[in-house]
């Protein structure tokens, strides 16, 4: 089967779920079952001439947190709309599930949601047209509940912060318990401090209810504080794939967490360095700003 095969309504959530000893948090996603596996074989994806995926080969473990990072023009989230079926491989197979169709849900950067629907209208359209209408309330209400946002149901999205709209996105993404979540880029808009808090929901919906996670990000602190394995794509090929082997919850700045970041980082530079924002082609300063984020 190829990605093609794969429905994706769009959508994204939050939830606070209870704290766990730390081996707990490290095995409950692996354990629960509810995860699809991903397998790509010599997909390759072209827009005209310009060849943007090469030939690459992964697979991803049913309920592993993969996080994707490189530079921006990489190839990161082609890969990972060609993986729930926004993009067609060019050559290639993309397999999700054993073959299944409509096991992935997307959440994108921009929370999607429909201004003319109230907030829990918002969520109910992440679950199938044919769900009964008491039946798929009682869901999105649920899913609410686990962002906790419970009491926010009967709102407009007009009047939620950019950080609630991401966890109404994330209910909505969530509610149907797909077996795949894809993210791409969801809590780039965010503040610090509420980006750090969609991190631990996500973590934390995550670990509840073992779904398979690929998150594509240009920040490699928030992939090493969220995945099992860190892939990095240069020129649409993976250049490195490294493992996470670190307890959860994990210690931002931690030294273990900080040999993890200059390996991906010292990879990525060595490769050519980061083009300047302002001044395409030319290095920027090899400061800590700008080696932590990538592009």
């Amino acid at each position: 089967m190829t990605a093609k095969a794969i429905t994706a309504p769009f959508a994204l959530a939050r939830s606070e779920a209870p704290e766990r000893a730390p081996e707990q948090l490290s095995l409950r996603a692996k354990t629960s079952g509810s995860g699809a596996s991903v397998a790509l074989r010599g997909l390759s994806k072209s827009f005209g001439p310009k060849e943007v995926l090469k030939n690459v080969d992964l697979t991803v473990p049913a309920g592993q947190f993969l996080a994707i990072v490189g530079r921006s023009g990489c190839g990161k989230s082609t890969l990972l709309r060609t993986v729930v079926g926004l993009e067609t491989p060019t050559k290639g197979a993309v397999t999700v599930g054993g073959g299944r169709a409509g096991l992935g849900r997307i959440m994108f950067q921009e929370p999607r949601l429909l201004p003319w629907a109230r907030v829990i209208d918002n969520v109910r359209v992440g679950l199938p047209s044919s769900e009964p209408k008491s039946a798929a309330r009682a869901a999105a209400q649920a899913a609410l509940a686990q962002v906790g946002l419970a009491d926010r149901g009967g709102d407009w999205p007009s009047v939620l912060s950019g950080g609630q709209r991401q966890r109404v996105a994330l209910a909505r993404a969530l509610v149907s318990r797909p077996q795949l979540l894809a993210l791409d880029e969801p809590l780039g808009a965010l503040d610090a401090l509420t980006r750090i808090e969609m991190q631990e929901l996500i973590e934390n919906m995550w670990l509840d209810q073992g779904f398979t996670a690929i998150l594509v990000t240009h920040d490699v602190s928030e992939a090493l504080a969220l995945a099992d394995r860190v892939v990095l794509i240069e020129d649409g090929r993976i250049d490195l794939d490294l493992t996470v082997d670190l307890p959860r919850p994990r210690r931002r700045g931690s030294a273990e967490i900080g040999r993890l970041e200059e390996t991906i980082l010292d990879k990525l530079f060595n490769a050519g360095g980061r083009p300047s924002d302002d001044r395409p082609g030319v290095a920027a300063p090899d400061a800590p700003e700008a080696r932590r984020a990538i592009a």
